[in-house]
């Protein structure tokens, strides 16, 4: 169990809630509401092996597998652009060779901020297992559909501090799933957009609200 793979999604799964991230992986309770939804159509339409194609003398792949034997990860990106480099890597059984890039799609765009912190993390992980898998050290971008725009981000500048913090992350939920023990709700979490709101936190029927649907039921009877 030390040892078990981490799907890479599930890394921002956990950031963004640890307790809704347990409900999943170890209760295998699962939820969707309108912002699920949106994000899963939007990701939908990225991840088609169909829509590789080639744009303004690059090579677009998505809907790719990719992994990392020493972390433990593995995952697909939702679109690797490569830009023909002599001193890049080579990506398909071609001998050409490419600069890639990772671009994660994302509906919304932070407000005050060029990106969180949750959204970076995940990148960072596609990037270690992309880097490991075809050797190289890629670009990280992440595109917001709402305001139509790229925002890159400092994995490589920050790659020390990243995977620290990353390594933290891993060991954690390690630990969780190796206790098969589901995370306490953190503290000021937001939980007003969370499609596990009513799994969560249930609402809990008055004496008043169940006498009234008694009362329905027994109207309906008549």
């Amino acid at each position: 169990m030390d040892n078990v793979s981490i799907a890479i999604r599930s890394i921002q799964h956990y950031l963004y809630c640890p307790h809704r991230w347990g409900l999943v992986e170890i209760g295998r309770v699962w939820a969707e509401n309108y912002f699920v939804t949106k994000a899963q159509l939007m990701h939908e339409r990225v991840h088609n092996p169909e829509s590789s194609y080639i744009s303004r003398g690059k090579k677009v792949f998505t809907d790719l597998w990719v992994y990392n034997d020493d972390l433990g990860l593995y995952g697909k990106t939702d679109c690797i652009e490569a830009t023909p480099d002599k001193d890049g890597c080579t990506v398909d059984d071609s001998c050409e060779k490419y600069k890639l890039c990772i671009v994660e799609y994302k509906p919304t765009a932070p407000q005050n901020q060029n990106f969180n912190f949750d959204d970076s993390m995940q990148v960072f992980a596609q990037k270690l297992c992309t880097d490991y898998v075809f050797n190289c050290d890629c670009d990280t971008v992440i595109y917001y559909a709402d305001i139509k725009k790229r925002v890159k981000l400092p994995l490589r500048e920050k790659q020390e501090e990243y995977l620290i913090a990353l390594e933290d992350i891993l060991e954690k939920m390690r630990q969780y799933l190796k206790n098969g023990k589901i995370p306490e709700k953190p503290k000021r979490q937001k939980c007003s957009g969370c499609s596990f709101k009513d799994v969560c936190m249930p609402r809990i029927k008055t004496p008043i609200s169940i006498r009234r649907e008694i009362e329905e039921l027994a109207e309906d009877r008549v």
